[in-house]
């Protein structure tokens, strides 16, 4: 055999062997990975996960074609680890597994639309917050409640629900509590920097809290916007003249009792600071959250002279409004003579 033959033949054989032995690397990277029909899109990785926690969770969803291909490359890519980087990842059908292990690497989550409606209490919120984020509704309701922490922020247990401004917020999945309340506390501030509202509450001798509590209650008095700032302007009026505010949705905050139908002696004579027919001024704290529309109103308070309002005897859910108390008690008539006649 010649020399050029001999070498050839070593080339040859070179390559093949580079072939046989390149072939797991190539069918791992390339050839296997992300199936091209994908049931879902998004991936739920919990946070500080074992490597076989992340695989199962990938085979579960339906994520990789070939765990075997995928636990070689990882291993090569040294992406396996004791304790997995977690998060909410949105996958590509057709991706290889190096792309795959590549977005999962550099962490790149898909944030989550954290919706945050009027709901009543510290709890509530722990709840729904939890409906969206990896963190539970008891670690949420513990951060809420921390004293330690509320003392840093500024807030008390009745001020804390006054923090949160019902809106759409997107964030990460794995988002804890502490940075949710972190996150709370950035947009309250960047919330109440807009639209002159610190120099509104400010030219109403109160503060944010004081507002956001006025307004928890006008939240709970009527679901009509355009009537906020009257009804806001109603208990403006009476908080002026030291006027009881005598709110229906006070007592029934201070007795709990938020699945009545009327409101009745037992939650109007209610011992309690919260309940406004036995204490002058303002709760100490809201009793619920307001939106946004019903801060506003507060901050832009109709000026009129009422000081009384009661519904309208029809079934819009608007109110009367009135300046004198036998004014009022006419109206009041009206509407209960419209509760008599439908058997109520």
């Amino acid at each position: 055999m010649t020399g050029k033959k001999t070498l050839s033949l070593l080339a040859l054989l070179l390559l093949l062997g580079g072939a046989f032995w390149g072939w797991p690397y190539a069918k791992a990277m390339y050839f296997s990975g992300v199936p091209a029909q994908l049931q879902r899109s998004v991936l739920l990785l919990p946070s500080r996960a074992t490597f076989e926690q992340a695989l199962d969770s990938l085979e579960q969803g339906g994520f990789i074609n070939n765990p075997e291909n995928f636990v070689w490359l990882a291993e090569k890519m040294n992406f396996k680890r004791d304790s997995m980087r977690g998060g909410r990842f949105e996958i590509q059908a057709g991706w290889s597994n190096r792309e795959l292990i590549g977005h999962l690497r550099a962490g790149k989550q898909a944030p989550v639309k954290v919706v945050l409606n009027v709901d009543r209490l510290p709890e509530n919120v722990a709840g729904r917050v939890a409906r969206f984020l990896e963190t539970d509704s008891l670690s949420l309701l513990q951060a809420f409640t921390d004293p330690a922490y509320l003392s840093e922020t500024g807030y008390t247990p009745e001020t804390l629900i006054s923090l949160f401004i019902p809106n759409t917020y997107e964030m990460f999945w794995t988002t804890d509590a502490k940075a949710f309340l972190q996150r709370m506390l950035r947009e309250h501030d960047a919330f109440w920097d807009k639209n002159k509202r610190r120099e509104k509450a400010k030219a109403l001798n109160m503060t944010p809290e004081q507002v956001y509590t006025l307004a928890s209650i006008v939240e709970r008095e009527t679901n009509t916007n355009s009537e906020k700032p009257t009804i806001a302007g109603v208990y403006l009026n009476r908080l002026k003249i030291n006027m009881l505010l005598q709110a229906d949705p006070t007592a029934v905050f201070a007795t709990r009792d938020f699945a009545t139908r009327r409101v009745t002696d037992f939650h109007t004579t209610f011992q309690s600071p919260y309940n406004t027919y036995v204490t002058k001024g303002l709760p100490p704290g809201p009793i619920s959250m307001a939106s946004i529309s019903s801060i506003d109103a507060v901050l832009n308070a109709e000026q009129h002279d009422y000081l009384y309002f009661c519904a309208k005897p029809d079934d819009s859910g608007a109110h009367a409004f009135a300046a004198t108390y036998s004014a009022h008690l006419v109206n009041a008539r009206r509407f209960q003579s419209w509760l008599e006649q439908r058997g109520y």
